[in-house]
């Protein structure tokens, strides 16, 4: 009776251990005609329908799975933009450097810093029209870059490029109550 017991004992906790280590499959009837629902193995990860993202695919896993690993977001979500402050400031510490040691890196990574504080402030709770003198001045850099972020067309118009960066910066400070 005991070796009946020890297995029985064992079949329970090789079953709890296989239930809890996988996510089940959703139950294609309850999904309804029309709607395709898919699950992954990996916890917080979202789920789509027919009908659009569900309220769980609009936050970001932040936790890391109970095996330990963290939880792998989604490639085909947009990146969450990043607030105004935190753009100006990665903005800001572009205002040390210069072409003199890697104009590549330089003007890239400038023009780069524009772009994302310029999707910051159209993105900011308070509107876009909170910011609207360095929102314009981005308007027209992109209008003279005409879409071309190669390095040749940032070193054409270098100039354009740090002026625009140093007018934002300027009127930002003249502004901190507008992003902090």
């Amino acid at each position: 009776m005991s070796v009946r017991r020890a297995a029985l004992v064992a079949a329970a906790l090789a079953a709890l251990a296989v239930s809890c280590g996988t996510t089940p499959e959703p139950d294609r009837a309850a999904a309804g005609a029309g709607t395709t629902a898919t699950a992954t193995a990996t916890p917080g990860a979202q789920e789509t329908t027919a009908a659009g993202p569900t309220a769980e695919a609009t936050t970001a896993p932040t936790a890391a799975t109970p095996s330990g690993t963290p939880a792998v977001p989604d490639p085909s979500s947009p990146a969450p933009v990043e607030k105004v402050r935190d753009a100006f400031a990665t903005l800001q510490a572009t205002l040390d450097d210069s072409c003199a040691t890697d104009c590549v890196y330089f003007l890239t990574r400038v023009h780069k810093e524009l772009q994302e504080l310029d999707m910051a402030m159209k993105a900011d709770p308070k509107g876009p029209g909170h910011f609207p003198e360095p929102i314009a001045r981005m308007a027209e850099l992109n209008e003279t870059l005409g879409g071309d972020s190669s390095f040749e067309n940032l070193k054409k118009h270098a100039k354009e490029l740090v002026g625009t960066r140093d007018f934002i910066n300027t009127w930002m400070q003249d502004h901190p109550d507008d992003y902090r």
